[in-house]
Order: C-alpha cells, then sequence, then structure tokens
C-alpha cells in the first residue's frame, strides 16, 4: 500500500470528482486515506486478511455513499466514522453475543491499568490486539482508541453499558497478561 497520493488537489475537489465517478480521482482518494484507514481496519481485525476486506468494503461504501458528506466536519473523520462503523458491522456478523453482567457482577470487576502499551512498539500493540477475542477487541477499540463512551458503545453494539465496562476490564486484564508474557519472551531472547 504505497502512498502515491497528490496533495494539491482540494478535498472539495477530489470528492466531487469521485462522485461524478472520475477513476483517477477515487484512486487519489484510496491513495489519500487507506493507510491510516487500514491501521484502523487491523485494530478490529483477527487477521491482516480481515482487515484488507474491511478495508475494500469500507472503501466501497465511501464511494457509493460519498455524497451523503456535508462537510460539517472533517473528511478524513466522516471516513474514519465509516469505517469504524464498517468493522462493528463485520463485528456483529461473525460474533457470538458477548457475555451480559448482572449489576452485582459488575460491581466486583476490577479496572486493570496496561501502562506497559507504553513500552511496545505499534506493530507488537496491534498484534497483540488482535489476539483478544472479537467482544474484547471491540470493545477495547471503541473505548480506549475511538473515545466512545460505555453508552454509546452499548448503543452500537446492541449491549448493557455494565456489559461494556466488564468486556473493557475483561480486555484490558487479557492485554495485561498477553503484555506481560511478551516483554518476558523478548527479554529471555536478549538475554540468550
Amino acid at each position: 500500500m504505497e502512498p502515491k497520493s497528490n496533495y494539491t488537489i482540494s478535498e472539495s475537489d477530489l470528492i466531487k470528482g469521485c462522485i461524478a465517478g472520475d477513476r483517477r480521482l477515487q484512486e487519489e482518494l484510496y491513495h489519500r486515506f487507506a493507510p491510516k484507514m487500514y491501521a484502523v481496519c487491523l485494530r478490529y481485525a483477527s487477521n491482516v486478511e480481515d482487515a484488507q476486506d474491511l478495508l475494500q468494503e469500507g472503501f466501497i461504501k465511501i464511494y457509493r455513499n460519498l455524497h451523503h458528506f456535508r462537510a460539517e466536519g472533517s473528511f478524513e473523520g466522516w471516513i474514519r466514522r465509516v469505517f469504524v462503523n464498517t468493522s462493528i458491522e463485520h463485528f456483529r456478523k461473525k460474533s457470538t453475543k458477548l457475555s451480559m453482567v448482572t449489576e452485582k457482577e459488575e460491581g466486583t470487576i476490577e479496572d486493570t491499568d496496561i501502562s506497559a502499551l507504553e513500552n511496545l512498539a505499534e506493530k507488537d500493540i496491534i498484534k497483540i490486539v488482535q489476539e483478544l477475542s472479537p467482544g474484547y477487541r471491540t470493545v477495547f477499540n471503541l473505548y480506549v482508541v475511538e473515545g466512545y463512551s460505555h453508552k454509546e458503545i452499548g448503543d452500537m453494539l446492541g449491549i448493557s453499558e455494565g456489559t461494556s465496562k466488564s468486556q473493557l476490564a475483561r480486555a484490558k486484564s487479557v492485554l495485561q497478561k498477553k503484555i506481560a508474557q511478551y516483554l518476558s519472551d523478548t527479554q529471555k531472547s536478549y538475554t540468550r
């Protein structure tokens, strides 16, 4: 995915050209945004193949719905939202139901600090996050990366706010263990 973007074309001209069906400008739109959106897809996908599928599906939606962009916010933000929603739809289709949590159980779930993430390279973080179950990974990304509230996540995924909180806490717990194992394995390889 080599960026071959021509940033001399304005966003408004790019949008108008894509809506008009100009293949050259559609290709320009792809090259301008594909690297960043691929990173979004990787965070939600279980593997590279799924991320590539999400990228393709997301751009198809972008091209089909570009006429809906109202320039009320940033164009990149609008595109990012399409990719996040595409990833959520993908999760809903492929995933089993998230485990629901009672209010009593919710009070017993501890929030885990995962500050060890700061010591890892981005590619290592993505790899570790991809190892999470689809439910944990989706809630983690929506809350930690995208900044949605538990209420918003619950509405998006059709779960309760408490279930969102518990999925995040469990995701952080699993991540903490995976990171500790990764750092331990890395440390061992350096001492050999």
